[in-house]
């Protein structure tokens, strides 16, 4: 039985300027998963960088106002909301509101350092 609680993951800064938890890594934890689950962050006022993946995303929104860019196109997001994000889409996502943005993020395949090319420097 794999139960994680989300305090006991460490928090890092990933390549694109989000403050993540990775919740579950099935590859990395040698789980029957092949994908990653992670808890992201955000301040306000703040953006993620203009970054793509490899892979597919989806954001799932726990708290805050955002607005997502994907390939372009930009609409609000709020809590309760579900982004799906395409393989190798040019992204990112900006905490709009005057609270903390919160979301889960699943890529499949998991996510990998390698795999997250930054288009804009920090």
């Amino acid at each position: 039985m794999f139960i994680r609680k989300l305090s006991s993951c460490k928090e890092f800064t990933a390549g694109d300027g989000t403050a993540l938890r990775e919740l579950v890594h099935g590859p990395k934890e040698g789980l029957k998963l092949g994908y990653s689950l992670a808890h992201a962050r955000l301040a306000p006022g703040k953006s993620s960088l203009l970054h793509r993946l490899t892979g597919s995303e989806v954001y799932y929104l726990l708290s805050g106002h955002g607005r997502m860019e994907i390939d372009g196109e930009m609409k609000d997001v709020t809590a309760g909301d579900v982004i799906y994000i395409p393989p190798k889409s040019v992204q990112r996502i900006a905490n709009i509101g005057a609270d903390e943005l919160a979301f889960l993020c699943l890529v499949d395949p998991a996510w990998r350092e390698e795999e997250e090319e930054i288009i804009e420097s920090k």
